[in-house]
């Protein structure tokens, strides 16, 4: 299964910020691509009301200390053949987009992207064994500039080393004239995790690079958006289609060069749509050996039901006209209880994945109450009661 990587409201708000500039500096130009993949969990969570104490979630405590929360270091791997695996150890890796905030930072920087890495312990995610990602450190410039946004997308082993790599979406400076620079940039996983420099490293010195399409796979002045990871040609790389403008889809196969660029590519494809995503829990939906895409005229909240057309993959691509696809609505395990509180608490689905190592679908789900109190809950296989949660809490004061 190829991981989907989301984010929730408060990222929505930071592409708000990054579409409101480009509209300033594009005038009367029509940016529809700015919203990305983190708009798929953007309103639908549950309001699960005020919580009581928030050590009665499972049978572990949150792990909710700040700087002093406990870290480890993470576990050097040789490889293995999972989507979401940075650091090739054999075991998903989880992926966060939104990180609570201390108080006085409702207006901060983005915080970054908190990776929580898996272990063969029997929860599978170990909090202690964990990094941040920010645009500081891990962004790639353009034009001199770092990204001031730093969201999540999606995971693949884009040049088939056998470690994940992760998709970010950023707000590269534009000036509003002909096609917009390409967002999206892409940090390399390898034997010690996401952006690790030096010997064994991602041969970037740490930082991500600009996912390169060429201008013959490119249409339109939108911005290019929502990648998805998939072997849509069945020559057994994974590859990488991205939004274009009037519904076209960007294809570009892979293996990926470290520079970002894609071993060919062609010219746009129609049959898309402004938002992209990969059939679930198969993303061949036909089981012809070609994995599949479904194109969406509008972002879906993830976990819940939803109809879309087929872009069925073939030896050139997702080209081929598939008729009409439902995603399944995911049922939520009653919530862990925040901390005592005021306000609307949330849930929503972060992912579903074989988490544990068991061979099942886990599930895992961020609670919030607003930008101060969450808790991430990870689910064994149809369990109603997590097997860990912790809050993003952890993240705070540690450097990216």
């Amino acid at each position: 299964m190829r991981i989907r990587v989301t984010a929730t409201a408060s990222s929505v708000a930071r592409r708000g910020v990054r579409t409101a500039a480009c509209a300033a500096v594009c005038a009367a130009l029509l940016l529809t691509g700015c919203s990305a993949f983190s708009d798929r969990a953007a309103d639908g969570g549950r309001d699960q009301g005020k919580g009581t104490t928030a050590g009665k979630n499972g049978d572990t405590a949150p792990l909710s200390g700040r700087s002093g929360a406990p870290r480890r270091p993470v576990p050097r791997g040789k490889g293995s053949r999972l989507p979401d695996d940075f650091n090739g150890d054999g075991r998903r890796d989880l992926v966060l987009n939104d990180l609570v905030k201390a108080a006085g930072d409702t207006y901060g920087d983005d915080a970054g992207i908190g990776i929580v890495y898996g272990t063969a312990t029997a929860r599978g995610l170990d909090p202690a064994v964990r990094q941040i990602l920010s645009p500081r450190k891990h962004g790639a410039r353009v034009d001199g500039t770092l990204p001031a946004a730093f969201d999540a997308e999606a995971a693949c082993d884009l040049d088939g080393d056998g470690f994940g790599d992760l998709i970010v979406a950023t707000d590269p400076p534009y000036d509003g004239i002909g096609a917009p620079p390409v967002p999206l940039q892409i940090l390399f996983g390898g034997p010690d995790g996401l952006g690790a420099s030096g010997t064994g490293g991602d041969g970037n010195g740490g930082r991500a690079v600009v996912l390169r399409i060429p201008a013959k796979a490119r249409a339109g002045d939108e911005w290019p958006d929502h990648p998805v990871c998939g072997d849509f040609d069945g020559d057994g790389e994974t590859d990488l289609a991205v939004t274009a403008s009037a519904g076209q889809v960007s294809y570009l196969r892979g293996p990926f060069s470290r520079a970002g660029a894609p071993r060919a590519a062609s010219a746009p494809i129609p049959g898309g749509g402004p938002v992209l995503e990969a059939p679930t829990p198969k993303a061949d939906v036909n089981g012809d050996g070609y994995d599949d895409l479904v194109p969406h005229t509008r972002a879906r909240t993830l976990g819940t039901a939803a109809k879309g057309e087929l872009l069925l993959g073939g030896p050139d691509g997702p080209t081929r006209e598939g008729g009409a696809y439902r995603f399944k609505a995911v049922r939520f395990p009653t919530a862990p209880r925040l901390p005592s509180g005021s306000g609307r608490a949330l849930t929503e689905l972060l992912g579903t994945a074989d988490f544990t190592g068991d061979g099942r679908q886990d599930l895992v789900t961020r609670t919030h109450r607003g930008e101060r109190t969450d808790l991430i809950a990870l689910y064994a296989s149809g369990a109603d009661r997590p097997v860990i949660t912790f809050s993003t809490s952890i993240f705070l004061g540690q450097s990216g």
